[in-house]
């Protein structure tokens, strides 16, 4: 969320943003699985640095951006009203392979950004109750850029919601199930734009008409990913879904 109009920044996120620490605290949990994959055998598993690091890391993090309020994650520890705007940018918490929720925090974060943020074409960047809500992406360079992390339509994480979606419903099949069926609707946006491919963004009001880059690799990648993860769960045998 990085747009800048001269000195004004559409969504300033100054300080500690959410999905950043829940991406240190994964690298810190990765290292600390390499550091148990080099030690030599005959020794004696010692408690790494990054180990350290990542339960002060988990514990900081679950004090700090936790809102009881909101039933979800702030989006950023700053000090201003932007921590507790609700944005997309909190299911990466969920999502990533390491996360420093319990279970019903997680469920509640999948839970309050379907209610506030999903659309069957992506996810919003902002709560549209928010005052600071764009609906619409056009107009000129300004208005597009002034709207495009404030309410704007992204399909790109809309792969990380339904990985968390999935994951904290431990993959049963109703989940699974649901998952498929939601994603039929995007069938309807590879034959608009350009046939074949996924928009980079939709309006935030009423996300039909892709806006922005008509072919976006990660808006593909994301989405393909989904029905990677849902493959797999059935070759696995956990559960067949037809």
């Amino acid at each position: 969320m990085d747009v800048r109009i001269g000195e004004i920044l559409p969504t300033p996120r100054h300080g500690k943003p959410v999905e950043i620490n829940a991406y240190w605290y994964n690298a810190l949990c990765i290292m600390d699985e390499f550091v148990g994959m080099l030690q030599k055998p005959d020794r004696k598993k010692a408690v790494s640095d990054y180990a350290k690091m990542a339960r002060q890391t988990k514990q900081s993090f679950r004090e700090k951006f936790w809102s009881a309020k909101l039933n979800c994650l702030k989006d950023v520890i700053s000090g201003t009203a932007a921590d507790e705007q609700i944005r997309c940018n909190q299911i990466w918490a969920v999502s990533l392979p390491f996360t420093m929720l319990d279970k019903e925090q997680e469920r509640q974060i999948v839970d309050t950004v379907f209610e506030k943020l999903y659309t069957p074409y992506g996810l919003r960047t902002l709560d549209p109750a928010d005052a600071q809500f764009h609906g619409k992406y056009g107009g000129s360079q300004m208005e597009r850029d002034l709207a495009y992390h404030q309410g704007t339509v992204w399909v790109f994480p809309l792969g990380a919601y339904y990985l968390a979606y999935l994951k904290t419903r431990d993959y049963e099949k109703k989940a699974l199930q649901k998952v498929v069926r939601q994603l039929k609707t995007l069938e309807s946006a590879l034959g608009e734009g350009c046939i074949g491919q996924l928009p980079e963004i939709y309006d935030g009001s009423r996300p039909s008409f892709s806006r922005g880059c008509f072919a976006q690799a990660w808006s593909v990648g994301e989405i393909l990913r989904v029905y990677g993860s849902i493959q797999n769960a059935a070759l696995t045998d956990r559960h067949i879904i037809v």
